[in-house]
């Protein structure tokens, strides 16, 4: 299949009335000095099916392509829910279809260890994906507390090294956490890992206090000291090459009405290098996150909040251990700011996805109805203020969406078909023609480094069976 698509580079002028105005102007110039109206050339977007085989091949919502573009990474599901059970680590050439299998779990049951959601960090031959515990059976099988992420170097296969350190027995380590990592992304410049994470003790029915919860939560890890923990046994407790904490602070009762939240999740990295504060000071780094706040009434609803990084994530609060104690759970670190960004009538709708940033920091973007109820990408400044309406599809997005590597294009799926979109203007294009009740495209559209190509997932039917595979979109210049 190829479909015609032209690209052209944000608009000159935009017509934009009202409180959009000055903000538009202002990202416009941004563009203008960085050289994005550089017209380009008229483009096909060729489609290639890269896989074949009767079997899953679940893309993760971001972070796919090897930083080469010559690779995608992928796990062996073939519905999102099996991660329990799939057990194999692999990658495709995007060229060729060669398909090299980077890791194996060993003695693999219905119960785990199960692995998925792999990545590829951005400036290393290096995949980084959710393990479960080795130790996974009927009893305790894999679970949002028992699990962690696990790197494989492409050149060193079937060499599992545990990035986050755990540790579930007191007195706990620092640097270590008693839970669950997933979901791991890397920062733009390759060196901090985010992820969601449950904790395992506050799980347990015996806990010391059951009035405190595990609540989903943020973290990172850093590189430059590895973690042992002195108790390790490589199956509950284990040693990691990374420090890591929690940055978001989460409570179990919060306020209605207030900024408190009782749960972060689905985050991103602020920019490839952080954003710039409304008084001009740069922020390196930093993360945006999904947080449940309480309205006046004491509903629930989900906003956009931001975390602003130190350099250093290691020096705890006075009186706050950054693994906790047996009763509590693990506490931010020293010099994390948490703030609020967007205060909604009905807060983010629609399908799960993860928050997303335009390259430069300037734009984080979610999920949200419009006034016709349709579900549309949305986004908002780091340093809050207004609320801009980025798409204006007559169909509802259907998932993750990624914005290009230059900032000006994001990419999604709605109505059975990848679309591409123009950050600044109401220009879109629809690159694959299937029909609506065809074989089912799902999960995240990923943008390549080069920008020239976009991985997704299709379900083909092979006889009474429909199995996951992995489509390319390539650019090719007339």
């Amino acid at each position: 299949m190829q479909i015609n698509v032209t690209l052209f580079p944000n608009p000159i002028s935009v017509e934009m009335t009202g409180p959009f105005a000055y903000f538009t102007s202002l990202c416009l110039s941004v563009a203008l000095l960085s050289g994005h109206f550089k017209c380009m050339a008229q483009t096909n977007f060729k489609e290639v099916q890269l896989t074949h085989d009767n079997g899953g091949h679940t893309l993760h919502n971001t972070q796919c392509f090897s930083k080469d573009d010559q690779w995608l990474v992928f796990d062996t599901r073939n519905q999102d829910d099996q991660i329990i059970s799939t057990s194999s680590i692999r990658m495709v050439h995007v060229h060729n279809g060669t398909i090299k299998t980077l890791y194996q779990t060993q003695q693999p049951t219905p119960y785990g260890p199960g692995v998925g959601a792999a990545t590829f960090s951005p400036v290393a031959d290096t995949v980084l994906f959710i393990h479960g515990i080795s130790n996974a059976d009927q009893q305790q099988p894999y679970g949002i507390t028992r699990r962690s992420g696990v790197a494989i170097a492409v050149k060193n296969p079937f060499h599992p090294v545990h990035m986050d350190a755990r540790d579930i027995d007191p007195p706990f380590t620092q640097g270590a956490l008693r839970g669950g990592t997933h979901a791991h992304t890397w920062s733009g410049d390759g060196q901090w890992i985010s992820f969601t994470y449950n904790d395992f003790l506050l799980e347990q029915p015996d806990r010391p206090d059951t009035a405190i919860h595990d609540l989903r939560t943020v973290g990172i890890m850093v590189p430059g000291q590895k973690v042992t923990v002195p108790n390790a046994d490589a199956i509950e407790n284990f040693s990691g090459e990374r420090f890591t904490v929690l940055v978001t602070k989460v409570t179990d009762h919060p306020l209605p009405g207030s900024d408190e939240i009782n749960k972060a999740f689905d985050e991103c990295w602020i920019g490839t290098a952080g954003y710039k504060k409304a008084n001009g000071v740069p922020q390196k780094r930093a993360i945006a996150f999904q947080g449940n706040v309480l309205d006046k009434k004491g509903n629930s609803k989900t906003e956009v909040f931001v975390a602003d990084l130190p350099e250093n994530i290691t020096r705890a609060l006075p009186g706050l251990p950054l693994a906790g104690t047996p009763g509590t759970r693990p506490n931010v670190p020293e010099g994390i700011v948490q703030r609020r960004i967007t205060f909604t009538q009905h807060g983010i709708q629609g399908p799960r996805h993860w928050l997303r940033s335009t390259p430069d920091g300037a734009l984080i973007g979610f999920l949200a109805k419009d006034s016709n109820q349709i579900v549309q990408i949305f986004a908002v400044s780091p340093n809050g203020g207004t609320i801009r309406q980025i798409t204006f599809g007559k169909m509802p997005v259907e998932g993750p969406f990624n914005f290009s590597p230059d900032g000006n294009w994001v990419a999604y799926l709605a109505g059975n078909n990848v679309h591409i979109h123009q950050v600044f203007t109401r220009k879109t294009q629809q690159l694959t023609n299937y029909p609506a009740n065809g074989n089912k495209a799902t999960g995240g559209v990923v943008w390549a480094h080069n920008g020239q190509s976009l991985a997704y997932n299709r379900y083909v039917k092979t006889g009474t069976a429909a199995f996951l595979q992995i489509f390319l979109l390539e650019a090719v210049s007339r």
